[in-house]
């Protein structure tokens, strides 16, 4: 199991300590630091200057958002990054959901996620493969485009600069069965946002079954992790962040997060959480995250609780573990019990 660093977003701005743990996180064998972008800071130029001050550790967008850009665009962005990087990309790419697609972007939310989303990866993939001009019949991707308010003059292109990779490995943020069941056909790797490896059979359908997943292809959950002596204490950051994707990242009727917790078996804790956080009581809302929930899907407390549940983590289908961070100590901890 190769392990990864997660940046995430900025919040007010950049934190001028960032860059030292990316590199810290490269001298320790850290094998990819990852971005993130919400509705502020963007997840590929933070990337763009982590790679100028490193010379090994693989770039990850943990994810870039597909309403943010068209597929060319993206597939621009991913080419020009992994020529710069010397091959070193890694393409995370999601939804999002209607609350950001639409409040943020201007743009509806796709009626059909499973397709738009099939298309978005076919347009990048011909972008980097480079075997003809790019053109897909699709139904939110089409190219050239097709609708009655544009010239009709589109044609048809070929990217002007030869991809550095064909096989540019992408990945998608997906939390739904059958999101989660495409990510296995169509991507090289899934990103999910809470992964317990005490419930993995709520994606075992979803992954293949006993089929298992093909050779190769990536398992790469985000973690939270800190080393500390007060578990109570090291939970509440984990807390806060899923009090505000569980209440506050979607709609009362249409939230991803907080169906996702439902299905991992915290359906009424997650309504609870969902009704104080828009109910604008925000600090009863994190309080009222389940620790056990909080605990299963983080890796907080002192250095041998966390190895032993680490142990937890390499015997399911994880391959590579996001460790959310922000101090070398805990980087250092993981480091050394991984090795």
């Amino acid at each position: 199991m190769r392990l990864g660093l997660a940046l995430g977003y900025w919040g007010r701005g950049p934190d001028p300590e960032r860059l030292a743990l990316a590199r810290e996180a490269e001298r320790l064998g850290y094998d990819s630091v990852w971005t993130a972008e919400a509705w502020g800071s963007d997840a590929f130029t933070p990337l763009t200057w982590i790679a100028a001050h490193t010379s090994r550790i693989r770039l990850g967008t943990a994810v870039a958002q597909m309403a943010a850009r068209s597929p060319t665009t993206t597939a621009m962005h991913a080419l020009t990054l992994d020529h710069l990087s010397g091959g070193r990309v890694l393409l995370g790419l999601g939804l999002s959901g209607p609350q950001v697609v639409e409040g943020w972007y201007g743009r509806p939310f796709p009626k059909s996620p499973l397709t738009a989303t099939r298309e978005y990866v076919d347009v990048v993939r011909q972008v980097l493969r480079r075997e003809g001009p790019v053109a897909v019949d699709g139904r939110f991707h089409p190219l050239p485009y097709a609708g009655n308010d544009g010239t009709g003059l589109g044609k048809p292109l070929k990217s002007i600069t030869h991809p550095l990779r064909a096989d540019l490995p992408i990945l998608l943020g997906a939390e739904g069965p059958k999101n989660v069941a495409q990510t296995v056909r169509i991507a090289d790797g899934w990103l999910p946002l809470y992964w317990s490896p005490t419930r993995t059979d709520v994606y075992e359908a979803s992954l293949g079954g006993d089929g298992g997943l093909r050779e190769g292809f990536m398992v790469a959950p985000l973690v939270r992790a800190t080393v500390c002596d007060d578990v109570g204490e090291g939970l509440l950051p984990v807390k806060a962040m899923l009090g505000f994707y569980i209440g506050g990242m979607g709609h009362a009727a249409r939230n991803f997060h907080a169906d996702l917790m439902g299905r991992m078996g915290y359906e009424e804790e997650a309504r609870r959480v969902q009704e104080l956080f828009l109910a604008g009581r925000r600090e009863e809302a994190v309080l009222a995250v389940p620790d056990a929930f909080a605990d299963e899907i983080s890796l907080v407390g002192p250095r041998a609780r966390i190895a032993e549940r680490l142990e937890l983590w390499r015997k399911g289908p994880v391959t590579d573990l996001l460790v959310l961070a922000t101090d070398p100590h805990t980087l250092r901890t993981l480091a050394d019990l991984n090795s």
